[in-house]
């Protein structure tokens, strides 16, 4: 009876495990993750090892899944495997031991698991021949014209035996993100996109996405012999295939462990989709005796990094007011473990975004989440019979004023009126990078609102002690505290003034930038868009913002009334730099300083004509790291970017 349990128990998992092989191979619309699909696939597996029984339609048994009717289908003329996959550092540890117990002197190769859609290639005399997708493993689709628009494909290489390679079709982030820009219809993330490239029957649409090949396989070279995979590795980049320009050996399970964890941290910079990384027994003659189960070689191994997209239900959609008045939509989702941690919110940019991606409320949802930032909903995984539309609303939802259209945004014009939108103005203003005021949380500003009519940035200054001594946990020594912060942040730098008037799209590192070229608020005022244009990390848009701003008469009668309050600005003097070590030069920090807060370091950098960047890459100049330096640090040593110490920066600076 329990067996039976157990059989019914492998027949569901197997029906659910083919529905979605099919959705992603063939319709190339996964409904899952690729986490959740492991948590099905290993079930199986588990349950096939405990009942000792196979069912004979088993996905264990086969590699990928059927091929599609509309490309002619070839046969492959070696069959092509899978890779098994550990789980943790421990199982790594144990098959780095097994393979050692074999092969005693053998190095591991370690090299990116890409994310795209594998592609098996054909060369005759050093001519392209074919190229097949990998199909159930035994025979695949022959997609050779769309294969021959990628460009970093060899159609011609120098070797002239015949030769069968292994690799992945792959789109850059870049130019996912240069296509979804002007497509119509938006694509759900790389992987799809090269999915669906691939698979149009009009090799014209196929060359639109500017895919690339990233080869890693070997599979058949006619009258050449490899000693080790590094050969074949330098085999395949003097043919002139690209191969990911990751590739590295090591000689124990600890550097592999060490360096997998490096990579894990610095993934989402790279510009390509990996999704684990490759360990490879070097060796080539140890690898027959090693041997291969019918599903894949015992000698490779592939270690997945924990899932940056998964699936889950939008449940609900609550639209949001912020300081601009903008009213924007944010998913309420069914709370779900991505990337280390629980999401139960996610982005929706706007009405117009909801409609592209075509969501529902009740309806399974595709979330990514990269470099640990607010996840965003990336398109519908699955609708159901209940799946509600989501309408655009009519009315604020903080003040129900009515809101106005403007393109695909939506907007509260009560400014002063809607407490939302004013809290988080003020909240904004009184913030560190702005004016500073310590003890002005949002709580606390909402008190401002409610109980002492504050609505305006400049009614702050007209506060008084015995003001804020009728809010809740206001006691004498606090009040009194508020009140000389309030006082001491009268006196400011034009850039911290510029971010704290809250224009749309200028953050703390622009409104420093806008202050270090005009020098004055008064310059800034009276500056044209091309003008504006024309500063570093000021485009067209933000540009507009910036002048649109200072022709607003409410903006600048709001200005006056805070000068009048006492607010000094301290103009900025322009210095010569060109001695400067750091002019013209790009800096990335990382870790913490001990002489001055980040805030510090960048207004020293910029002071001296340098520029600040979030992320390291082969054109930073200098990385200053402090303590507990992370993964910026490890990708600046890999790319060769000059890392100096605090001391050096200081010495440097001339502090």
């Amino acid at each position: 009876m329990e067996k039976e349990k157990l059989l019914e128990e492998m027949r569901t998992l197997i029906a659910e495990i083919d529905k979605h092989n099919k959705a992603y191979y063939v319709y190339d619309n996964p409904i899952i993750s690729d986490k959740e699909y492991d948590k099905l696939y290993y079930r199986l597996v588990e349950l096939e090892n405990q009942t000792g029984i196979i069912l004979d339609n088993s996905p264990t048994q086969r590699v990928g899944d059927e091929v599609l009717e509309s490309f002619s289908k070839k046969k492959h003329e070696v069959p092509l495997l899978s890779l098994n996959k550990v789980r943790d550092f421990d199982d790594l540890e144990s098959w780095v031991h097994d393979m050692r117990e074999i092969a005693p002197k053998t190095k591991f190769t370690l090299e990116y698991k890409f994310d795209g859609l594998s592609l098996v290639v054909e060369y005759n005399n050093g001519q392209f021949v074919s190229a097949t997708t990998r199909g159930n493993g035994q025979i695949g689709e022959d997609v050779s014209l769309q294969a021959k628009t990628i460009k970093s494909l060899p159609l011609k290489i120098d070797f002239k035996g015949h030769l069968i390679v292994r690799g992945e079709g792959m789109i850059t982030n870049k130019n996912f993100e240069k296509y979804n820009k002007n497509a119509t219809e938006k694509l759900k993330n790389p992987r799809n996109a090269v999915a669906g490239a691939i698979r149009n029957l009009d090799p014209k649409e196929t060359a639109k996405r500017n895919l690339d090949y990233f080869c890693y396989e070997i599979i058949l070279c006619e009258g050449k012999a490899f000693a080790t995979q590094e050969e074949m590795n330098l085999f395949l980049k003097e043919n002139g295939f690209k191969t990911g320009g990751y590739f590295k050996v090591f000689n124990s399970a600890s550097e592999i462990a060490d360096e997998i964890k490096k990579v894990d941290e610095i993934k989402n910079k790279i510009d390509i989709t990996i999704d684990g990384m490759v360990i490879k027994v070097d060796q080539v003659a140890p690898r027959d005796e090693i041997g291969y189960t019918n599903k894949f070689p015992k000698w490779a191994m592939a270690f997945k990094f924990e899932a940056q997209e998964v699936t889950t239900m939008l449940q609900d959609v609550i639209w949001q007011v912020g300081r601009s008045g903008r009213v924007t939509p944010i998913a309420v989702l069914e709370p779900v473990e991505l990337a280390g941690a629980t999401i139960s919110r996610a982005t929706l940019n706007n009405i117009e975004d909801i409609e592209r991606k075509n969501v529902y409320k009740n309806s399974r949802v595709l979330i990514r989440r990269s470099n640990e930032v607010i996840p965003e909903v990336m398109g519908l995984a699955e609708k159901y019979p209940d799946s509600e539309k989501i309408s655009q609303p009519t009315n604020c939802p903080c003040c129900k004023h009515a809101l106005v259209r403007k393109g695909p945004l939506l907007f509260c014009t009560n400014h002063l009126g809607c407490k939302d939108q004013v809290v988080d103005r003020l909240s904004h203003f009184a913030s560190r990078n702005a004016f500073n005021i310590e003890g002005l949380s949002e709580k606390t500003v909402g008190q401002f609102y409610d109980t002492l009519n504050v609505r305006a940035l400049s009614d702050i200054f007209s506060l008084t002690k015995e003001d804020l001594l009728k809010l809740e946990l206001f006691k004498d020594k606090k009040a009194e505290k508020t009140i000389k912060s309030i006082e001491k942040s009268k006196n400011i730098e034009l850039g911290r003034f510029l971010f704290a008037l809250g224009i749309a799209e200028v953050g703390s590192k622009t409104a420093r930038e806008l202050a270090r070229e005009f020098g004055s608020l008064e310059n800034v005022k009276s500056a044209s868009v091309d003008n504006l244009a024309s500063i570093r990390d000021v485009g067209s848009v933000i540009a507009e913002n910036i002048y649109n701003f200072f022709q607003n008469q409410d903006n600048l009668k709001e200005i006056d009334r805070l000068l009048s309050a006492g607010v000094k600005i301290e103009e900025v003097e322009k210095v010569e730099v060109s001695n400067s070590p750091f002019s013209d030069k790009t800096i990335v920090l990382t870790g913490t300083l001990e002489s001055f807060t980040r805030s510090d370091a960048e207004r020293i950098i910029e002071s001296l004509g340098g520029r600040t960047s979030s992320s390291v890459s082969k054109n930073t100049d200098f990385v200053l790291a402090g303590e507990n330096a992370g993964s910026k640090l490890d990708k600046a040593k890999a790319l060769g970017v000059k890392v100096i110490s605090e001391n050096e920066f200081k010495v440097m600076a001339k502090l």
